[in-house]
């Protein structure tokens, strides 16, 4: 039987943001603990990069740090260059980041944590990652490129751009480095996923959508700067919202709402289907499974949705929902994230290679603009509060 998608209580939906003029105070002890790890050789999470140089090293958020909606302190904690190579420093850092970017989805996101422990039961330790996505306001620095250059920084490489008119989105899609990573692993320890930014265009929304969008884009300042930092912590870069700017632009763009209560969070993950190694690696299979186990898929456009071309066939779960504590004392169950999964078959000049036997670039790449399109609608309300089939 089918069930609605799991919640996940807050709890009071405090946040961490902090006043500029408390800096002095708030640096002293985190820095100090920051120097002590590293000199003791115990392991620092949540290394992201906030700007080409030099290298900034953050502490993870504590764990009393709520999983609702914190805001983004402010306090980053730099440190000397590294002794060790860039190619290993990037590595390292790139595998941080990701770590903690999805310790934050999973604990957000009880059916992704539970899809993926089904699925490792099932298959065994074989998860890659197909592709990493994530929202941005297309505004004051705030979008694509926001998101994109501590990515690029890792060696990323910006591929093709999607057009989404009726949805006022545009897209850009990054190719991981091929060389330097290790291809072996599972999860963030294995290779290295593509990476989807979008973003939506707010100077084509209605002016009142626009003033709410650079009302809260205002508070953050220079908050853009430091959007992969905001992603592993998660927080948000501008002030906690007004429950009635939030409703003022769901009745616009669903999109802009999510992204509103979300900010950079990590929008989903993609499992590679074709990379396990039991009968889940057909998506077909893997829906099948799904299903059977209780969530629900995404029905937009149908479960499966298929390329022009037939060569990469998408579906996703629609997404679970957090309990959001609004500025205005409002609380209300909101859209958070969801997991999809992709299969990519193999290229017509490669058609004749044993599936066993394929490497990722024997495979279709890229992404498609009605697949993707469809796939948006995970998060909105008519997907969210469906009943189940």
């Amino acid at each position: 039987m089918e069930t609605s998608p799991r919640s996940y209580q807050s709890g009071d939906g405090s946040f961490c943001r902090e006043r500029s003029s408390d800096l002095p105070a708030l640096l002293f002890l985190p820095v100090s603990l920051a120097f002590f790890f590293f000199f003791c050789h115990t392991t620092i999470l949540g290394f992201v990069l906030v700007s080409p140089l030099p290298l900034a090293r953050v502490l993870e958020a504590p764990p009393s740090l709520p999983a609702g909606n914190p805001t983004l302190p402010l306090h980053l904690l730099r440190q000397p260059e590294p002794l060790y190579g860039p190619a290993i420093r990037r590595q390292f850092c790139c595998g941080s980041a990701f770590e903690g970017m999805e310790k934050v989805y999973l604990s957000r996101n009880p059916t992704a944590k539970a899809i993926l422990e089904l699925v490792r039961k099932d298959d065994g330790e074989h998860i890659c990652y197909d592709h990493f996505a994530f929202r941005t306001f297309g505004v004051d620095g705030h979008g694509i490129d926001s998101m994109a250059k501590i990515f690029l920084y890792f060696g990323y490489k910006p591929r093709e751009e999607l057009r989404f008119p009726a949805k006022k989105l545009r897209a850009l899609w990054f190719a991981p480095p091929s060389t330097g990573y290790s291809e072996n692993g599972t999860g963030v320890d294995g290779a290295l996923p593509r990476i989807f930014i979008s973003e939506l265009l707010v100077d084509q929304l209605s002016h009142e959508s626009q003033e709410v969008i650079r009302k809260y884009i205002k508070t953050s300042n220079s908050g853009y700067e430091h959007a992969a930092l905001a992603s592993t912590m998660g927080c948000l870069t501008w002030e906690k919202p007004l429950y009635s700017d939030y409703q003022l632009l769901s009745r616009e763009s669903e999109y802009a709402a999510w992204t509103l209560v979300n900010g950079y969070a990590l929008n989903h993950v993609t499992i590679s289907t074709h990379r396990l190694k039991s009968h889940l690696r057909k998506i077909d299979s893997f829906n099948q499974f799904i299903h059977a186990n209780g969530f629900k898929l995404n029905s937009e456009g149908g479960i499966l949705k298929v390329s022009p071309d037939g060569l990469l066939l998408q579906s996703s779960t629609v997404a679970d929902t957090i309990s959001f504590k609004f500025a205005d004392g409002v609380t209300e169950y909101v859209a958070c994230s969801y997991i999809e999964f992709a299969e990519r078959l193999l290229l017509p000049e490669y058609k004749n290679i044993p599936d066993e036997e394929a490497q990722e670039f024997h495979r279709r790449d890229g992404f498609e603009v009605g697949n993707a399109d469809k796939i948006f609608e995970s998060t909105s309300r008519d997907q969210v509060t469906r009943k189940a089939a």
